[in-house]
């Protein structure tokens, strides 16, 4: 046993519907999911490693050491078919970023040092999984964040212990299995509201937290639901009702410009946007090869319509990874850290929330009524191998064209598939928003001038 599965009894409060689930690891709803994170804990790939340490946790100092980050991610990536989007490098690197530019955010934020240095190092220590959880629940919209402050997460009172906070954060992707949460706000506060401009570092265990699960999408069936059965990484509700945060895990407390400048550090930003882009490439890169052996073993890759759909899908990875290298090509070295270029990344992020629903639809084009036709179980031709024949592709036997046919269903047509793509489109944030933020931070003075200089 892996001091990690150690951890998932360390007295966390998860609940699933009514009950209060004290096994992670052999709860119906979270077993194939924990089986699934413990072989990748186990990985015998020294990729996965710099100077002894978990790539992400990894400081870079030039180009190739940013460079063999992206393999480590994609290690895991490949591992899972990108359906694991929060394995923890993504919150590591946000805690990595964070103590690289320390002396940094030390000018903004007193004790940020030494309290950054103290957990950066016990997570590189013991490789704590960890997630974040940004936004607030969904409730009247339509009203100011002020009108609906009861049901925020707010500090209601400090002590000489710390903080003692009441309301909720989401969406806590993996909170039930991982060992830390980055707790902030997804957008910036008001001095009206700098109850709400707090920022957390805390462990899943913290005492009288609360973790919410969704309905699970997991199922038992690693044969029929192959996705399902091992990749369904769960999202969380945290609640928080009176909760004591102690000192050494409050970052940001009631100060709204300081939460907003530590949310939108550089180095921090930089570096897990890298692993959010290495993980899209090799997610499209995955689907296309799926979407490709499904053309081609119903036959149909010599029709040009479906050529055309099926270099759709291979233009979306090139463009994906052309934007990747090129951030890395153009990165620079600020404070010592090597970091991509965060134009490029941002540009790779705003086009996957349209390129990933895409290629899901590529695929249901293509497929058609094949991903209906599948038999409930693949059990079937082992007691009727004579109808492998009905079933077969072009080079497939019935068996393995039906199996290709239940990993392509998990992917776009089931509940864990639905989730996929929603999250694909969202985990970013409002795509209407971040293309707005996009414009406004893009150099249109710039290119206007080049364009007056040669025209007018």
């Amino acid at each position: 046993m892996t001091a990690w599965l150690e951890r998932l009894n360390d007295g966390r409060n998860v609940w699933y519907g009514t009950e209060k689930v004290e096994h992670l690891a052999s709860h119906h709803a979270f077993k194939g999911t924990v089986t699934t994170i413990e072989k990748l804990l186990t990985l015998s790939n020294e990729a996965l490693y710099i100077e002894g340490r978990h790539a992400s946790f990894h400081i870079p100092k030039n180009i190739e050491q940013l460079q063999k980050k992206q393999h480590a991610y994609e290690i895991w990536v490949d591992e899972t078919f990108g359906m694991m989007s929060r394995l923890s490098e993504y919150s590591r690197e946000i805690e990595t970023g964070w103590y690289a530019n320390r002396r940094q955010i030390a000018t903004y934020i007193p004790h940020f040092e030494e309290k950054i240095i103290r957990r950066y190092n016990d997570s590189k220590e013991h490789e704590l999984l960890s997630t974040a959880a940004a936004q607030d629940l969904q409730r009247k919209r339509s009203q100011s964040a002020v009108e609906v402050a009861s049901g925020q997460l707010r500090i209601v009172k400090k002590t000489e212990e710390g903080v003692i906070v009441r309301g909720a954060k989401t969406i806590a992707t993996a909170a039930p299995y991982v060992d830390e949460y980055i707790i902030s706000s997804f957008h910036p506060r008001s001095a009206e509201q700098k109850s709400l401009a707090n920022i957390f570092l805390i462990p899943a265990n913290l005492a009288g937290l609360q973790i919410i699960s969704r309905a699970s999408f997991a199922s038992d069936d690693k044969v029929n639901q192959p996705l399902s059965a091992r990749f369904d990484e769960m999202d969380a509700v945290l609640l928080f009702e009176d909760v004591l945060i102690p000192w050494e895990y409050v970052l940001v407390h009631e100060d709204p410009e300081a939460a907003w400048k530590l949310q939108q550090d550089p180095v921090a930003g930089a570096l897990s946007q890298h692993q959010t882009v290495v993980r899209l490439v090799r997610k499209l890169t995955a689907v296309a090869a799926l979407a490709n052996r499904l053309a081609s073993e119903a036959d149909i890759t010599s029709f040009l319509h479906v050529q055309n759909e099926l270099a759709t899908l291979f233009s979306q990875i090139e463009v994906i990874k052309a934007l990747l290298q090129t951030a890395q090509q153009t990165g620079q070295l600020i404070n010592g850290v090597y970091l991509p270029n965060k134009q490029y990344l941002a540009t790779a992020r705003n086009l996957g929330t349209t390129y990933y629903p895409k290629a899901i639809e590529i695929i249901q084009k293509l497929s058609a009524s094949g991903l209906l036709q599948a038999p409930a179980t693949l059990e079937l031709f082992d007691v009727h191998p004579e109808w492998h024949s009905y079933f077969e592709g072009a080079s497939l036997n019935g068996y393995d064209r039906t199996l290709l046919h239940k990993v392509a269903w998990d992917l776009v047509g089931s509940q864990l598939g639905a989730r996929h793509e929603l999250y694909e489109r969202f985990y970013s944030g409002d795509p209407v928003r971040t293309y707005a933020n996009y414009y406004k931070q893009h150099t249109k003075k710039e290119a206007w001038q080049q364009f007056a200089t040669s025209i007018l």
